[in-house]
């Protein structure tokens, strides 16, 4: 018997992610999206992959740009995290106040953000209401390695908990 669609989501909502934005150039500009499906892949060759829903304006940017970048944000980002993960519609998305620069692709990627992937779009595979795009990784790096993350758990951004020293 299949699982009802609400539930879980719930369910998934059980499991803590880092919470990342996953950034492409775009004809009119810099485009994003508030992203968790994010993960590594591979070592050999070198892969990550992002999933997108196939409904939204982010689906039709990262397959005609073939480049996107993954940021991984810090705690001090949500606010980023909060603008790119509203309702999908072109004002939302653009990056006009979000500063950033370009990757070795032409992905943008976010000023301050912990570390960044910059990617060229691998493979694609269909995963029902969403495809998986995995990407081969052109450059990489972190720029903080001081902060820490931002973190997403049962639907609301959360952060790590101070360690005794």
């Amino acid at each position: 018997m299949p699982v009802d669609p609400l539930e879980f989501r719930r369910l998934m909502g059980t499991f803590a992610t880092g919470v990342t934005v996953i950034t492409m150039p775009t004809r009119s500009g810099a485009w994003a999206m508030t992203a968790n499906s994010f993960t590594s892949l591979s070592l050999e060759p070198t892969l990550v992959l992002v999933c997108i829903d196939k409904a939204t304006r982010t689906f039709q940017h990262i397959q005609a740009s073939g480049v996107w970048a993954v940021n991984v944000l810090s705690a001090e980002q949500e606010s980023i995290s909060r603008t790119f993960a509203l309702k999908d519609v072109e004002e939302e998305r653009t990056m006009v106040d979000t500063p950033y620069h370009l990757g070795v692709t032409g992905a943008p990627i976010i000023d301050g953000c912990i570390s960044y992937i910059d990617c060229r779009t691998w493979a694609t595979y269909d995963g029902g209401d969403h495809t998986i795009f995995v990407g081969e990784v052109q450059d990489a790096a972190v720029q903080d390695a001081e902060s820490a993350p931002l973190l997403f758990f049962k639907g609301r951004y959360a952060r790590l908990a101070e360690q005794a020293t």
